[in-house]
């Protein structure tokens, strides 16, 4: 007998759930209204205020899960109306099924139904972003490494003066913020590395800055320690000029992560277990 999944595939939640063109899903509060057995949509509309309020109050952005529209309906005998209808993300959907009458049964299933696929959906979150620190983070030690060697041949040579080379290009990056600073800001303890501490997001800012900052120096065959500290910080504001107009977070108000020493031995462990397993087979 071919069983289905009670998560997703017997809920009325699973069938109303819709896809744009680039493979998003969203549901609609009207479609959302009538499974939760809200006749009259006025009622609805005051569900779905608390549920922004939530997500706002959570730190999310609400316009990237509440997106309302105008859209026509039937009104019978061929005729149609312009009526207001919210998109909502499946975190809206989580939100706005918190906030409905617990009276009715069908909100108690879609509680389970949400709250089961926003953890999913969170622990898939979490593996990608994972993944990309790992990835960032390997190659940010790699550029790194020959973002020194063209420091070297510009006179950069000290390990003093190298350590000044890389301040400059923090502050043109972080609005003026050292090393130290962005130690201090991010709340690191001593001996904490703050490229171990980054999510991807300003790994790939860093990254971007060393690789540019790398290529400028070769191309410019720029030679001497002051032009050196000046092509870095040049770079870095660059970059940082771009997050801000692209209307980004700039780097230093993005949370700090846990180590990414402890992902690596995540990853090692995970790697040993596959191949024993692999081996027993």
């Amino acid at each position: 007998m071919n069983e289905e999944n009670p998560a997703t595939a017997i809920t009325p939640f699973e069938r109303i759930r819709r896809t744009n063109p680039t493979g998003s899903e969203f549901w609609s509060s009207r479609d959302f209204a009538q499974v939760l057995g809200y006749t009259d949509y006025r009622n609805f509309e005051a569900v779905i205020e608390k549920a922004r309020t939530a997500c706002f109050n959570s730190g999310q952005r609400v316009e990237d899960h509440f997106v309302e529209i105008t859209e026509m309906i039937e009104i019978g005998k061929g005729g149609q109306r312009a009526v207001r209808t919210v998109m909502m993300s499946r975190y809206a959907c989580y939100l706005v099924i918190q906030n409905a009458d617990p009276a009715k049964e069908i909100v108690a299933v879609g509680q389970t139904y949400f709250a089961v696929q926003t953890r999913r959906q969170e622990v898939s979150d979490e593996e990608v972003e994972a993944e990309r620190r790992l990835l960032l983070r390997n190659e940010m030690k790699k550029h790194n490494t020959q973002l020194a060697d063209a420091a070297r041949s510009a006179g950069v040579i000290e390990p003093r003066d190298y350590a000044i080379f890389q301040n400059h290009g923090y502050a043109g990056l972080y609005g003026g913020l050292m090393a130290g600073d962005i130690h201090a800001r991010k709340g690191l303890k001593k001996g904490q590395q703050i490229l171990d501490h980054m999510g991807s997001t300003e790994l790939a800012a860093n990254l971007f800055r060393a690789t540019q900052t790398e290529e400028k120096m070769r191309r410019d065959k720029i030679v001497g320690k002051d032009k050196a500290n000046k092509t870095h910080h040049e770079v870095g504001a660059k970059v940082r000029r771009t997050i801000q107009e692209l209307g980004g977070t700039m780097p230093e108000n993005l949370p700090s992560a846990d180590s990414i020493k402890k992902l690596e031995t995540n990853k090692k462990k995970a790697l040993r277990g596959s191949k024993k397993k692999r081996n027993q087979e």
